[in-house]
């Protein structure tokens, strides 16, 4: 048995009430067991916590482990280029060294900016080796290979039939999903219905009631994937997930930039939850989803940084901001206010992948999964009359976590990464993206 007794904390415990507590926090193994003043407890490991701020882990629920090597090599693109230019043939050169290590490197940005839970797509070809870096860095994670079985302008490195698809899918499913009492879950990823047979998107659905797994694709992020997909299939791309089955409480969908009616509808009656991804967006200039709109309609949501390609990094305290303020100039100084937006990087973020009584605050019984920050810098101050989740989501950057706590776990702790050699990853991911680009010399520009 091991515990830990975080003391003299603040404490945003983002609970029924959204209480902050000044007081102690205790763990024993993987769950938090108290909180409250002047806790009496003797435990294996004190952290005085005097003068910090302790949060709800962040959840991310659209990430790319398997494209943190591309960071840089992709800028300045819509969608569609971006993809088939660029990061479909860069995917397709991925070997078992690059991805392990293309999962290292976006697992170890993700732990030092507070983030403890993750939805990940991964590419075609070597998620085994991802999910290896999944189990060896302690992060949790709802993780699956990317499912691609149709497209002309595939790279042949990416391209795969139907049965191999979902094969080596179910595969992957049987070998990691609930590993580690459950902190790995299996999710299947059809990438999005561009790259996806109807055959494929029905067995998918099937597969998702019989394992009762999650599904994660994307949907509406650009205009021309829609245009796409309504010449191909006749119908829009929420509306023809809901034709198939799969809009139900088990799909997460990421972006949803552009939804008609019907699809809002959709989303909203099916239980469906939305990944608002505004970095990505943004910098693809895909456009802004209806967030605030959706909201009103007390749809799902959480957020999500997407790839280090389009981003360019992967820090949910940058996504919390940009949340915050690009909804503004439309809706309203008012709209997504602090709140909101932290509200949907933690305890939505649960509710989106299903474990709101398991993670995304701070109570007891819940899994112990924070981030500790130190909130005592020039850009942090005066904290005089300033509401402390205002202070986290409009001012604070990655560099103010000081200490992240998964499963019960210190995974970092005074920046220093403890299931992970940071050197070793550095080095290795330089020498994996040019191993890949020597393999695709004529990577369009």
């Amino acid at each position: 048995m091991s515990s830990i007794l975080i003391k003299n904390a603040e404490i945003v415990t983002m609970n029924n009430q959204e209480e902050i507590i000044f007081g102690d926090l205790y763990i024993v193994d993987d769950r938090i067991v108290d909180v409250g003043k002047d806790l009496p407890y003797a435990a294996q490991r004190v952290i005085d916590a005097r003068g910090r701020t302790v949060i709800p882990g962040f959840i991310q629920t659209h990430i790319h482990l398997c494209q943190t090597l591309f960071r840089g090599q992709a800028d300045d693109l819509e969608l569609m280029d971006w993809l088939k230019k660029k990061i479909w043939p860069l995917e397709a050169s991925h070997d078992a060294e690059s991805s392990y290590y293309s999962a290292m490197l976006g697992i170890g940005e993700l732990i030092q900016s507070g983030t403890t839970t993750i939805v990940d797509m991964e590419t075609v070809h070597y998620t085994d080796e991802a999910f290896q870096a999944i189990d060896q860095s302690g992060i949790r994670a709802f993780a699956g290979k990317v499912m691609m079985d149709l497209g002309e302008e595939v790279p042949e490195g990416l391209r795969e039939n139907t049965n191999d698809s979902i094969q080596k899918s179910v595969d992957l499913l049987e070998k990691w999903h609930l590993h580690d009492n459950g902190r790995i879950e299996y999710t299947f990823c059809p990438r999005f219905v561009v790259s996806c047979t109807e055959e494929l998107l029905i067995e998918v659905q099937k597969l998702s009631q019989k394992y009762h797994v999650k599904v994660h694709t994307h949907a509406s992020e650009n205009r021309g994937e829609i245009e796409i997909v309504e010449r191909e299939r006749g119908m829009r791309n929420v509306v023809y997930l809901d034709y198939l089955g799969l809009a139900n409480e088990s799909l997460i969908l990421a972006h949803c930039v552009w939804l008609d009616e019907e699809e809002k509808r959709i989303i909203k009656e099916r239980g469906v939850k939305m990944t608002h991804c505004p970095g990505s967006n943004l910098k693809l200039a895909s456009g802004i989803a209806d967030i605030p709109g959706m909201i009103d309609r007390d749809a799902f949501i959480s957020l999500g940084a997407d790839g280090a390609p389009c981003n360019n990094n992967l820090d949910m305290l940058n996504e919390m901001r940009l949340a915050a303020i690009i909804h503004k100039p439309t809706y309203g100084p008012t709209s997504m206010d602090a709140k909101t937006v932290f509200r949907m990087a933690t305890i939505g973020g649960a509710r989106a992948v299903g474990l709101e009584d398991q993670i995304g605050s701070i109570e007891i019984g819940k899994k112990a999964d924070l981030a500790i920050l130190n909130l005592n810098d020039f850009h942090m101050y005066p904290s005089f009359g300033v509401d402390t989740i205002s202070r986290i989501v409009y001012s604070a950057t990655r560099a103010d976590v000081e200490t992240t706590i998964i499963n019960g776990k210190i995974v970092m702790e005074n920046r220093f990464l403890k299931t992970m050699d940071k050197e070793i990853i550095l080095k290795e991911s330089n020498k994996a993206i040019k191993r890949l680009l020597g393999k695709i010399p004529n990577l369009q520009a």
